[in-house]
């Protein structure tokens, strides 16, 4: 039996995509990072629907959106820090870890069962319009089947999850391209990074100071990004190519040039955006492997490079 495609549309099909959601079904959606998998975060059956569409582990965590702070005050237990992130980073590329609100209309698989939840506010205006419809929170991970290359294109998510859902919302190209930064506020004035991202840790410092940060590896599983291994082509990837072997599809940096570049000018945040369409493209080519050029470490390139050695392991 042939799978059927699912249907792409943009703004004007933001009822019917209320209309799947409130019935407890999936809709993908568009964030400035990248397009999610989403379900109302407040029933079993719609979660479970997410973790089955992806092949998700159920230990894996889902981070939640909402439209504003106060949305995330009747989720979550917040803060002076949580409110101070908030006012200068959202809507935007940061997911909060919290401890979840006693009574919070969230169900269990949300948080795989852990007392915390992680909460981010989406900038992208499609993806906001949505969550102004909702008087239910949303579960969205990125729409792609687990561990492979995260979607920033519809036609990303409809190769990887096909007949799974009905509908995409088209938003375009993901701008940022590249998953939220996740932080973690510990007791009473600690703070833990335990996925980087777009907003980088300077720009955390400057606000929670750099005093209380937890520098070590978090020892648990407590958000998504964490998996050693994760957002992998189905190909080998070798990391710091100065050049590509003959089988190699070789994704080029700055000076080193190859079949595609993250970025000719050696821009990191050119880089980010264009880091999972690169990927894609490398791993439909005919070649049997890939080969990434040196990204460097600062800024944004931190995040990139994670998901890279991630990509690779």
């Amino acid at each position: 039996m042939p799978r059927i495609a699912p249907r792409i549309a943009g703004d004007e099909a933001l009822d019917e995509a209320f209309a799947i959601l409130r019935d407890g079904g999936l809709v993908a959606v568009p964030t400035e990072t990248v397009y999610g998998l989403a379900s109302r975060a407040d029933s079993d059956e719609a979660v479970a629907a997410i973790y089955r569409a992806k092949g998700r582990p159920l230990f894996n965590p889902l981070i939640v959106h909402v439209a504003n702070f106060a949305a995330a005050q009747r989720l979550a237990e917040t803060d002076e820090r949580a409110e101070a992130l908030a006012a200068k980073l959202w809507p935007g590329p940061l997911t909060m870890v919290l401890p979840l609100r006693a009574g919070a209309s969230i169900v269990p698989a949300v948080t795989a069962g852990l007392a915390t939840v992680a909460l981010r506010c989406p900038a992208h205006p499609l993806m906001r319009a949505l969550l102004e419809c909702c008087p239910f929170p949303l579960a969205a991970p990125s729409a792609n089947r687990s561990g492979a290359i995260s979607p920033t294109e519809p036609a990303h998510v409809a190769a990887s999850l096909g007949s799974t859902v009905p509908l995409i919302l088209d938003g375009g190209a993901c701008a940022t391209g590249l998953e939220s930064t996740i932080v973690a506020l510990r007791g009473e004035c600690q703070w833990q990074i335990l996925r980087p991202g777009p907003i980088e840790r300077e720009r955390i410092v400057a606000i929670l100071g750099a005093g209380n940060e937890i520098l070590e590896p978090a020892s648990a599983i407590e958000a998504p990004g964490q998996l050693t291994s994760h957002y992998a082509p189905a190909k080998p990837l070798r990391l710091d190519a100065e050049e590509a072997a003959p089988d190699e599809f070789l994704i080029g940096f700055g000076a080193i040039g190859g079949q595609v570049t993250l970025s000719a000018a050696g821009d990191v945040g050119e880089a980010a955006s264009r880091l999972y369409r690169c990927l894609h493209e490398a791993d439909a080519s005919p070649l049997a492997r890939i080969a990434v050029a040196p990204v460097p470490e600062g800024g944004i390139g931190a995040a990139i490079n994670d998901r890279l050695r991630r990509a690779a392991a």
